[in-house]
C-alpha cells in the first residue's frame, strides 16, 4: 500500500515533460529580455577631441532595471543620462525600457536638462504603473567650453576628481513618475583638463562587504581620488577592480551602472 501512495504522489512522466518545457521557456524568454536590453544599450564608448566618455553595466540578474545611454547632439554637445528603476528583474527592465524611450524622445526637444526631467516626470505620470518609478540624471556637455551642466531625480551625487581634490557634485531632488508637479534644479560645473566625473547608480555606492559595511561611506571618494591622471576606461576599470576587492567575494545584491566622463587634455 505505501508503495501504491507513493507511485500516486510522485510526479508523473507528462509533469516532468510540462515543468522541463516551462523552465525553458522561461529562459528563452530570459535570453531574449537580455537580448533586448543589451541592444538598448551604447554599443561603445564616446570618444571626441575633448572628451571620453565609457560605461559599465553589471545587472543584478540575467536583466536589470538600471539604464544608461550617451549620444551626440545635433548642436555639437554630448547627452548623457542614467537611472535606476525601483525593484529588480524583468519588471524592472521592462519599466527602464519604457524610460529610455520616453528620455530619447524628449531630449530631441532641447537641452535644458532640468526641463528634460520635468517632462519625463509628467510623461510616465500620464500613464502611472503602480509601484514603479525609477531615479535619473540627465547631463549636457560641451566639448568647446568643458561645461558640464546637468539635473539630478534621485540619484546618488556625481563625483569630480579635479587636480588633488574629489567632490560631489550638485543635489539629489525627487525620483521621476512619484510625485505630480516635480521639478529640478540645474547645476552647471566648468571642467579643466584632466577633470574626471564618475556618474553611478545606488548599486555601486551601496555595494557591501561581509561584515555589511557599504563601499561609499569608506572608500568610493578616496578611490575616486586616484583616478585623476588615469584615463576614462582605466579609471572606470579601477573602480570597479577596488570595489570587487572590498566586496571581497559578496554577492551584489543591486544593478551596478557607472559613467566615466573624462575631460581630455
Amino acid at each position: 500500500m505505501a508503495e501504491l501512495a507513493g507511485a500516486v504522489n510522485s510526479p508523473s512522466v507528462e509533469e516532468d515533460f510540462a515543468s522541463e518545457r516551462a523552465c525553458q521557456y522561461c529562459n528563452e524568454h530570459a535570453q531574449k529580455a537580455k537580448l533586448i536590453q543589451s541592444a538598448l544599450l551604447p554599443i561603445t564608448a564616446l570618444r571626441h577631441e575633448s572628451v571620453e566618455i565609457v560605461f559599465r553595466f553589471i545587472p543584478f540578474s540575467e536583466v536589470g532595471g538600471d539604464f544608461v545611454d550617451f549620444f551626440h547632439l545635433p548642436d555639437g554637445l554630448i547627452g548623457i543620462y542614467l537611472g535606476d528603476v525601483v525593484g529588480k528583474g524583468l519588471s524592472a527592465a521592462m519599466f527602464a525600457a519604457l524610460v529610455m524611450g520616453t528620455l530619447r524622445g524628449i531630449h530631441k526637444t532641447g537641452t535644458d536638462t532640468a526641463r528634460v526631467l520635468t517632462l519625463l516626470n509628467e510623461r510616465i505620470l500620464q500613464r502611472p504603473i503602480m509601484g514603479s518609478f525609477c531615479s535619473t540624471l540627465y547631463a549636457v556637455f560641451n566639448p568647446a567650453t568643458r561645461e558640464l551642466i546637468f539635473s539630478n531625480a534621485g540619484m546618488p551625487l556625481p563625483l569630480l576628481v579635479s587636480g588633488a581634490t574629489c567632490r560631489q557634485l550638485g543635489e539629489g531632488g525627487l525620483p521621476s513618475g512619484l510625485f505630480q508637479g516635480a521639478t529640478y534644479g540645474q547645476h552647471v560645473v566648468q571642467l579643466r583638463p584632466g577633470d574626471c566625473v564618475l556618474f553611478a547608480t545606488d548599486g555601486l555606492h551601496e555595494s557591501r562587504n561581509r561584515e555589511g559595511v557599504e563601499f561609499c561611506t569608506t572608500q568610493m571618494e578616496e578611490v575616486w581620488g586616484q583616478c585623476q591622471p588615469r584615463s576614462a576606461t582605466e579609471s572606470a576599470d579601477f573602480i570597479f577592480e577596488r570595489q570587487a576587492a572590498f566586496s571581497d567575494g559578496s554577492a551584489p545584491h543591486d544593478d551596478i551602472t557607472a559613467v566615466v566622463l573624462k575631460v581630455l587634455p
